[in-house]
């Protein structure tokens, strides 16, 4: 299965730059723990693909509503900016 992503580079809230990637990607049960494994998966997969990558979270639609799950400082930049442009996709 072939995933989006977004991967990008924003300056941080302490100054300097944060390297990110926002999977479209959701366990299929839904519960934290299924999704902190499927976030841990996908961030190891990008990384391999030689992706900087210091933050990350997933986006997934649930009632409606975009969803964000990951590091904390993400999801609050995220949830305030919404959600970027897919830049690549990989294979899960």
């Amino acid at each position: 299965m072939r995933i989006n992503l977004a991967h990008l580079r924003e300056r941080a809230a302490s100054g300097g730059w944060v390297n990110f990637a926002v999977f479209d990607a959701r366990s299929s049960s839904g519960s934290q723990s299924d999704n902190a494994r499927l976030l841990a998966q996908l961030t190891a997969q990008a990384r391999a693909s030689n992706l900087r990558v210091e933050q990350s979270a997933l986006a997934f639609s649930s009632g409606g509503r975009m969803q964000f799950f990951g590091s904390p400082p993400l999801v609050d930049y995220l949830s305030r900016n919404g959600l970027p442009g897919w830049t690549h996709t990989i294979d899960a």
